[in-house]
Order: C-alpha cells, then structure tokens, then sequence
C-alpha cells in the first residue's frame, strides 16, 4: 500500500488527465458498438480501474479501443441479427461472449502467453489495424452526414415482403421448438400469421434494412442513396468536430483537443437550439450488473461464438501489451506480461458484468498519463473513478451530446490508428514471391490479404488466414535456405575448412553431407532427394550435423528413410557431432541404435579420422 502512493501528486494529475481523454472516446466507441454510449463508459471505468489494480504495467491506461471496438461491433451485429433485431433480447448473449474473453485472457496469462505474443508477424498486425481504420472510416460516414436507414422510410419498404417472410419463419420456427408444428394444429399457425400487424411487418423491414446496410460492404451499397439524403446540419456538426481536433492541436497539446472539440461543437449545437440528433440517453444512477449473463444465459447461443471470444481475448492481449512496451521505452521500466493480461482478463470480464463494451492498454491513454505525472498503478485507478465521477454526475448533460460529434471524434480515431509506417514501406520491401508474371513481397502480400479480407469480410477469420499464409511463408523460406546451404557435392567441391586436410584416400571413399541449420517438415523435401543425389560409386556417406540444431518428426523420418535407402545400397552412413535435441529424437524412434549404431557415431571430424586410421592400420 505504501508503494501505491509515493507519487500521489504525479499519480491523480495523470489519472485525472487521462481519464478526461478517455471520456468522449469511452461515448464515441460505446455507440460505434451498437450498445450505446453507457456501455463504452462503463467499460471505461471498470477496465481503467480493474486493469491497472491487477495489472503488470503501472502507468497503463485502458479502456475500449478501436480494434476492440471494430471485433465487438461484428460481434453485436451477428448475435442482434439471430435475435430478430433485438438488443435487449441479444444482450446476455453479447455480455456473456465478453465475459468469456476476459476469462480466457486470464487463463492465457496463468499459462504464461503474454511472452509469445511478440511473435506475430508484423504485416498480420499492420494489416489488421489499417483495417481498423478502413472500417471505422467508411462506418461512420453514414451517421457523419446523418443518414440513418431505418428512418429511410422509402428503402426500408423494400425490405417488407422479406420481412413478412422472416416474421412467418420464426413463427414456423418457435412452433417446432415447442413441438406444436403438427398437421392437426396448423390451424394455429394460421391464426398466429393473420394476427402480423403493419407494425410488426414494418419493425421487422428495419432490421433487415440495417442489416443490409450494416458493416463497411453495407456502407458502400447505401452510400449513393445517402448522398442523397445528407442532413447538412449533421455533416457540418461532424466537419467542426473533426477541424476541432486537428487545428486544436496546432495551438497546444496542453489540453485534449478531443475533449475541447466535444465541448464546443456541443455546447454551440444546445446552446442555439439546433435540431441535431443526441446520442443515446446514458442511464442516471451506479452502473447495476446485468444478472442476464446468468439468469439467461444460454450455452448454445455462445457456442458459435467461442473461437470468436478466443480471438478478442488474444486481440485485447496484442493491444495492451504492445502499449505496455511503449509505457516500458518512456518509463525505462519492464512490465510483466502475464500479469499484465490477468488484470486486463480481470478488467474485462468486470466490465461485461456491468454491461460495457470490452478493452485493451490505450496507447494515447497511456502517453498522456506518463506525460501528466503518472507513475504508478493508482494513476489508472484513479481514471476509472474519474468517469464514474462524471457518470454520475453529468450523465443527463453527457445524454444532450450530438451522435454527429461523436461520429467525428470516430473518424479522427479511424485515420489515427491506421498503419502508415507499414503503409508507407509497400514499395520497398523485397519482391521475392511470383504471382503469374507478378513479382510482390511476401510481407506486402499478407498485409493486403489482411487488410481486404477484415475489411469486407471477418476480422476474425481475416487474421487467421493472414497468420495461416505467414507461417506458410516463414516455412518456405526456411526451407529454401536449407536447402541452399545443404547441396550434395563430392568432397573437393563442398569442403570445409577442417576438411581439406583429409588423405587423398578418405577424400574418395567418403560423401559429406552439411546439415546447415533445422531440419523440419518445411525442409524435408530437399533433404530426401540426398538418396538419388549421391553416385554410385559412394560406399560412405558422412552426416555433419553440429549445424542442425533442431530435429521436427517430419525431418526425423526423412533421415530414417534417407539411412534405409542407403543402406538398401550397402553405404555405410555415419554421423558426427549430433546436438542433444536431434539426438534425443532418433533415440526415441530407435534411430539409434536400430539403423545408425553407436560405433558409427562420432563427436567430431577428428575422432572420425582417427577410427578411420585405426580400420586402415587394421
């Protein structure tokens, strides 16, 4: 307790600073969701608080992030579309997927993940957070210029004999789960269709309208409809917010212009009356857990949703802990990673509770409160009770904010968050892949996989496919150097150093072969065409394996069926200098002794040659 407070001063005007930053982002987020602007603060303040209480990095600040944010958006939108459109009904469903993500990013901290998360690829990860940005820009353009489809009275009447079909389908549908669809009561069915009202038929074509128009694909096929409908008022609300946040910042970065942009652009819209559209209303009163997680909950509505927990989870672990080593290069500190996730795990599964959207380290949180004076875990404590502070206190008055301010603040953020260093390496990064008459980098051929497929696709899926074809690539190459530095030659033409000093003798009668570097499935090909490599005329081949500093099962079997063929030609094989993994494997699998016996194994080239200076004296 005593640590806690030896920075008391630096600690609250840092927590107090970055808990100000993290108010119009905690709204802005929370109504990008699709849960409203109460569920970004709530998640704000339980992850700001739980995280840094529990966490590894002492001045890091966390909350709802963009990646976090454009994960949970799909995520909301497909389990609201199987709940016939409806939050409130979708809602456990959603919180319990949440919920879950915090439990498993506990759990990957107690097995000691956090120090493997370093070996995703960079054009996985540069390609993902373009897509963010792809996908939070083109979203928020809709409601920039104040188009909301559902209000498109004429597009949503397209959508009406679907829905009378929809609506009829879930009758069909409820009737067999309850076991009542049967020939003799389909009298019943049919007074339950005739009692469809207008209403129905019409709540019903809204969602499908928004369904269709949902998503960056969605945004693209109304966007011309939209452009010609723009509320001008709305637009020039957004244009204001975001000049705000950019010019604000050329007079000083004392004060977040993102918090000056939100006071002035919705002060002046309540101030003179104007008729904009707020946000959503943010409930007055304590944060009240939602008892729906267990009072409702329902395994098989997450079933289809675990991998999709899973990937948040490891997203949510990717992001705090890459703000973690940037709070370490400012602070000259080290955190701990494992603990570090068990605290995010914590924050998040806390946060889902209470009905927030889930969380990560924030980076701009994070600069902002070392900056401000933050040293220790208290700063980011403090930033927690700060918003339930103004929650509570403001709430009403945060409920008259524009959604047309927020939708700038989201644009800023989307522009924000893309990756130009990557973006801007594209031209010059090797072209060592061909695509047909194409040569392009491999490094460059993920990230754009990544990029379009999380943009118009699944981001889940999105990244899984880009780490899929980057371990691919890893695989090739390390095979391809493999195998360059493991041709079969005669002695004269492959010789090294200590090898030219051999009698002209051993120098014909013996077949070197260099195992320079792993042996693994990505290399065995190569190494299995040693057998028809070798002439004729060898009666020995010499295995030199002091390079070969690791042995897969892949590779292990390629040497036993390497060894079979030779000696089905009655060459001898030996092997020098085996390292203890490689070794460890052929004992294993009764390699050695079986096939290779232990009088043909020597520790080095120079123990070889004397046992072949004994055989010839013998």
């Amino acid at each position: 307790m005593k640590s806690l407070f030896t920075n008391l001063r630096g600690d609250l005007f840092g927590g107090i600073t970055a808990g100000i930053v993290a108010l119009p982002l905690a709204l802005a987020f929370g109504v990008s969701s699709g849960l409203g602007p109460s569920a970004g603060l709530y998640g704000a303040i339980f992850i700001s608080f739980f995280a840094a209480l529990f966490g590894g990095t002492p001045t890091q600040i966390s909350g709802p992030t963009a990646p976090m944010t454009a994960v949970s958006m799909v995520i909301i939108a497909s389990i609201v579309a199987v709940n016939d459109g409806d939050i409130n009904k979708a809602l456990p469903a959603i919180l319990t997927v949440f919920f879950l993500a915090g439990l498993m990013q506990i759990g990957l901290g107690a097995i000691g993940v956090g120090k493997y998360i370093r070996y995703i690829p960079y054009p996985v990860v540069s390609g993902f957070m373009t897509a963010i940005g792809v996908i939070i820009l083109i979203t928020q353009i809709l409601p920039a210029i104040g188009y909301y489809v559902k209000e498109d009275d004429a597009f949503v009447a397209q959508f009406e004999v679907q829905a009378e079909e929809e609506i009829l389908r879930n009758i069909l549908k409820d009737e067999s789960a309850e076991g009542t669809l049967v020939v003799e009561d389909f009298q019943e069915t049919i007074n339950k269709s005739q009692k469809i009202t207008e209403a129905d038929i019409t709540k019903e074509a809204k969602n499908l309208a928004s369904k269709e128009a949902s998503g960056v694909l969605g945004t693209l096929k109304v966007l011309p409809r939209a452009l010609g409908n723009i509320n001008w008022l709305e637009l020039l609300l957004a244009l204001s917010t975001i000049a705000i946040i950019y010019g604000f910042k050329r007079i000083t970065t004392a004060v977040p212009s993102t918090l000056v942009a939100l006071i002035v652009v919705s002060g002046v819209a309540y101030g003179f009356g104007l008729n904009y559209r707020p946000i959503e209303e943010i409930p007055t009163g304590l944060p009240i857990p939602k008892i729906e997680i267990i009072t409702q909950f329902e395994l098989s509505a997450i079933t289809p949703y675990i991998f999709t927990a899973l990937t948040l989870s490891l997203l949510g672990a990717i992001d705090s802990l890459l703000t973690s080593i940037v709070a370490d290069n400012m602070t000259k500190t080290k955190h701990n990673s494992n603990k570090e996730l068990i605290g995010q795990g914590i924050g998040n599964t806390i946060g889902a509770v209470f009905g927030g959207i889930p969380g990560a380290g924030a980076t701009i949180r994070t600069v902002v409160n070392i900056n401000s004076g933050g040293k220790t875990k208290l700063s980011g404590m403090i930033a927690g009770v700060l918003l339930l502070f103004i929650l509570l206190a403001l709430g009403p008055v945060a409920s008259q904010i524009p959604a047309a301010v927020l939708a700038g603040i989201l644009v800023t953020v989307g522009i924000g968050v893309m990756d130009y260093k990557g973006l801007r390496a594209i031209p010059h990064l090797p072209k060592d892949i061909k695509l047909g008459p194409l040569k392009i980098s491999s490094e460059v051929m993920i990230m754009i996989v990544v990029l379009v497929l999380s943009s118009v696709w699944n981001l889940v899926y999105a990244v899984g496919i880009g780490l899929v074809i980057a371990s691919l690539m890893f695989m090739k190459k390390i095979g391809d150097l493999t195998a360059a530095h493991s041709q079969v030659n005669s002695l004269k033409e492959e010789a090294w150093s200590d090898e030219t000093k051999l009698s002209a003798e051993m120098q014909a009668n013996f077949y070197f072969k260099h195992i320079n570097g792993p042996l693994f499935f990505g290399s065995t090909s190569e190494f299995q065409a040693l057998a028809a490599k070798i002439p004729e005329s060898a009666n020995a081949v010499v295995f030199r394996m002091s390079k070969m500093t690791y042995l897969d099962q892949s590779g292990l079997y390629a040497i036993e069926d390497v060894v079979i063929g030779l000696r089905a030609k009655n060459v001898d094989v030996y092997f020098i200098d085996i390292d203890e993994q490689p070794r460890y494997m052929m004992e294993r699998v009764k390699l050695i002794p079986d096939l290779i016996d232990e009088k043909h194994i020597f520790d080095s080239l120079d123990s070889f040659k004397s046992h072949e200076a004994l055989n010839s004296k013998g």
